[in-house]
């Protein structure tokens, strides 16, 4: 595989609301299939974004150092070349609504 179909494979995402040291909830974002890969923020995006990152990063390493990378379902056929125009219109719609928030 190369690292572009890597980087498409859907992984599971884990999205948890925890209350730090300082009583203020916070979310914690994971790949449970990629181990040690999480990520926490004050907001469920920010996780999402940091969590983006760590994954990308932890793919890349492994790569490079030559050692695999866990596969539990195959790339997202087109993941690179195409988005679903519709469904990002119905997300940016309930943005507008705001029916969802990043808070």
């Amino acid at each position: 595989m190369t690292t572009d179909e890597h980087l498409a494979v859907p992984y599971v995402v884990v999205m948890e609301s925890f209350e730090d040291s300082d009583g203020e909830w916070r979310r914690r974002a994971i790949h449970p299939e990629l181990p040690g890969v999480s990520a926490e923020a004050d907001s469920p995006i920010d996780a999402l974004d940091k969590l983006d990152e760590v994954r990308v990063k932890y793919i890349v390493d492994r790569l490079q150092r030559g050692e695999p990378v866990p596969v539990p379902r195959p790339p997202l056929g087109g993941y690179f070349s195409k988005l679903d125009l519709d469904r990002m219109s119905f997300a940016k719609w309930m943005v507008q609504q705001e029916r969802i928030h990043d808070n």
